[in-house]
C-alpha cells in the first residue's frame, strides 16, 4: 500500500512540475509563406509531386521548342534578358516541378510563391497563362532542359548578371 501511495505522489508531482513553470512560446510554422516544404522547392500549382526525369526525349523537345517560340519567345530569350529572364540555364536553377508549376500556375506562382513574387518585383511583369496543358509543359520542360545541356556544352554564357544573381538564391 506504501509503494502505491508512494508512485501515486511521485506521478502527482511530475504532473504538477509538467503544468506549471516557464510559459512556451507557440509553435512556430514550418513555413512562415504558409506554403509546405514541397510547395517551396517546388511550386504551387498541378504537379504536387516528385517526377522522374529521363534522357531528354528529342521529340518532346522539338514539340517544346515550337511551343516555346509561339507562346514565349515574345518575352523571354535564351541568353539575354527580355520581359522575362534568359531562359537557356532554366533548367539548371529550378527544379521540373518548379518549372512546370511555373509554366501552368503563373498567377498563384507571383502571388504566393517568394521566389515567384521576388521575380514579379524583380521584372515588374508578370507572367502570362498560356493555358498549356501538362503535357505540353512538359514538351517544353524537355526544350529547356536541351537548351541547358548545349548551353554546358558549348560553353555559352547567358546573361551573366541574371545568372550570378539566380546562382545566389
Amino acid at each position: 500500500m506504501k509503494n502505491i501511495i508512494l508512485i501515486l505522489s511521485l506521478l502527482s508531482i511530475l504532473a504538477l512540475a509538467a503544468c506549471g513553470g516557464k510559459e512556451t512560446a507557440p509553435a512556430k510554422p514550418a513555413n512562415p509563406n504558409g506554403l509546405t516544404d514541397f510547395e517551396m522547392e517546388n511550386g504551387i500549382g498541378p504537379v504536387k509531386e516528385k517526377i522522374q526525369l529521363a534522357e531528354i526525349n528529342m521529340d518532346m523537345a522539338a514539340k517544346g521548342e515550337a511551343t516555346f517560340i509561339a507562346k514565349c519567345a515574345p518575352c523571354h530569350k535564351l541568353d539575354k534578358r527580355l520581359v522575362g529572364p534568359a531562359q537557356r540555364y532554366t533548367a539548371d536553377r529550378r527544379t521540373p516541378e518548379y518549372i512546370l508549376n511555373m509554366i501552368m500556375n503563373p498567377d498563384e506562382m507571383t502571388k504566393l510563391h517568394p521566389t515567384g513574387r521576388k521575380m514579379l518585383a524583380e521584372y515588374l511583369a508578370p507572367m502570362t497563362n498560356m493555358n498549356l496543358t501538362l503535357e505540353q509543359s512538359k514538351e517544353v520542360l524537355e526544350y529547356l532542359r536541351k537548351i541547358a545541356k548545349e548551353g554546358h556544352e558549348q560553353n555559352i554564357v547567358a546573361d551573366p548578371v541574371y545568372r550570378n544573381a539566380a546562382n545566389q538564391e
